[in-house]
């Protein structure tokens, strides 16, 4: 397979891969939502492994596929648009640039939220509630990047004129 095809290929698979991600991440959403997610919700976490689990894929779930939209859908999408592939930082304001992303800073909010939620969640309970509570509201955008970066990804297979084929 040509280099230029291997790209697509990979763009492919990250994108089959993020749209399940994205589907598991919202299920676990709904889960957590179920319950009234609250301060003393919050601090019954130590002794309940059926809410802590339920955190622990939410965390999970939400950290690992803000990574990989950000650490390796959006460089393989850029190198494919012929971009140049910087920093984490640089390739998001370039993402905003192009219109696949609606801003950078509240990709990097996402990112400091995820930051949170992992050790406030191991330090400190009372002030894991917040967060949370904002992550809960964030999965929506994390859905929004993942069908951008999808219709990106179809203009630059349309203007290449490249389909690869099934595995």
């Amino acid at each position: 397979m040509r280099k230029l095809e291997e790209q697509f290929f990979l763009a492919e698979e990250l994108l089959r891969i993020t749209a399940k991600e994205v589907h598991y991440l919202e299920r676990t959403r709904i889960r957590l939502i179920s319950h009234q997610i609250n301060l003393d919700w919050v601090y019954s976490l130590a002794n309940s492994d059926a809410y802590s689990d339920i955190l622990d894929a939410f965390v999970a779930r939400f950290g690992r596929l803000q990574d990989r939209l950000g650490g390796k859908l959006l460089p393989t999408l850029l190198r494919l648009n012929m971009e140049k592939v910087g920093s984490q930082l640089d390739n998001l304001i370039l993402a905003e640039k192009l219109g696949w992303l609606s801003s950078t800073d509240d990709w990097i909010e996402l990112r400091g939220l995820r930051n949170l939620l992992i050790h406030e969640y191991l330090q400190s309970p009372s002030d894991l509630l917040k967060p949370l509570l904002q992550a809960l509201e964030a999965v929506s955008l994390l859905g929004q990047v993942h069908l951008r970066l999808s219709q990106a990804f179809a203009a630059i297979q349309a203007k290449a004129s490249i389909t690869v084929p099934a595995s």
